[in-house]
């Protein structure tokens, strides 16, 4: 059987859904979290100076990962690299030492503005794929891909609707410029969409400290107006479930599509975003996505016009396992997807 090393953010599950899909496609996967502790203060620390935890990630990587890595022989090591990853270039220089035979993929999981420790890393990949077109269009050594919908919302889409309980929806963690649009899309639209459920997660006091000092948008901004607890990605789901449409905006330094617009896509829910670069992809319909703010004609027809099904190879395309068949295969990444 094939052997994959998977290193991945714990970040909502979405390595469970990653390892079942490696799985299915006849992976013995072995996983590895990319951070040495997934508490909030060690997290928050990593985000502000990797050099804050070069320590225990030292001491992580020599007792969790180099014993795998010694006594295992992969066929592919993939890395999933989102802001909380701590191995560093020493740490792959000698995983490629170890593993001569693997293949190394990386995936970036961010805009390389915001993950600038990745260059650094570069070196010891074969493949290095990311979901932020401007960084692919910029940087010839980029694949394009985006990211993807997980099972979980295929079957909200195949379920029938229940009676909505919210007329729009928000999860996400309070970042800078994505909490200031956030906000003020859902006051502006509480006339068309009064019953609102919006949760800005903040995962620790010296993480809301650092913003208060350094970020504009959070000027107006108290600590009370912020949720501590960390909603599940289960919870996140039922909240989708029970919601007529989801707000969604990238945060600072992103163009590329969040997870959430392909969730949307999975669970037949409309979307409201501020990313306007959405109208370029191929699943963009008007009457299932309003680019906010939006003219009066887009928002009568968003708002008048039921969902709209998509092809069913479009659903097959932004699926997590075409992601990762695509990934571990090494077929060309699909290029910027145009409009119909």
């Amino acid at each position: 059987m094939k052997r994959l090393l998977l290193i991945a953010p714990v970040f909502f599950g979405y390595y469970k859904d990653m390892i079942l899909e490696a799985e299915e496609l006849g992976y013995h996967v072995d996983y590895l979290c990319d951070a040495p502790s997934n508490s909030n203060i060690s997290k928050a620390l990593g985000r502000i100076n990797k050099k804050l935890i070069s320590g225990s990630a030292k001491r992580y990587y020599k007792e969790k990962a180099l014993p795998l890595v010694e006594k295992e022989q992969y066929d592919k090591v993939l890395l999933v690299a989102g802001m909380t990853c701590a191995f560093t270039a020493d740490m792959f220089c000698e995983m490629r030492r170890l593993q001569k035979q693997a293949e190394f993929i990386l995936y970036q999981w961010d805009s390389e503005v915001n993950l600038p420790y990745c260059k650094s890393i570069h070196p010891y990949f074969d493949r290095i794929y990311t979901f932020e077109k401007a960084d692919s269009e910029q940087n010839k050594i980029y694949r394009f891909m985006p990211t993807f919908y997980t099972r979980i919302y295929e079957k909200i889409g195949k379920k029938e609707r229940p009676v909505p309980r919210y007329d729009c929806f928000y999860v996400g963690t309070a970042h800078p410029k994505k909490y200031l649009e956030i906000n003020r899309m859902a006051e502006d639209l509480k006339p068309e969409l009064p019953r609102q459920f919006i949760y800005h997660y903040i995962p620790s006091v010296l993480k809301y400290v650092y913003h208060k000092v350094t970020a504009k948008e959070y000027r107006h901004a108290r600590y009370r107006d912020f949720q501590k607890v960390k909603l599940s990605g289960a919870d996140i789901m039922k909240g989708m479930e029970v919601s007529t449409c989801i707000l969604d905006a990238p945060q600072g330094g992103q163009t590329g599509l969040t997870l959430r617009c392909f969730e949307c896509m999975g669970a037949k829910r409309k979307l409201i975003t501020t990313n306007v670069d959405i109208v370029n992809y191929d699943f963009y319909r008007a009457s299932n996505i309003l680019v906010y703010p939006g003219t009066i004609e887009e928002r009568k027809a968003f708002f008048e016009n039921p969902y709209e099904d998509l092809p069913e190879e479009l659903y097959r395309k932004y699926s997590m396992n075409s992601w990762m068949k695509r990934l571990l295969s090494g077929e060309e990444s699909q290029k910027l997807p145009e409009n119909h």
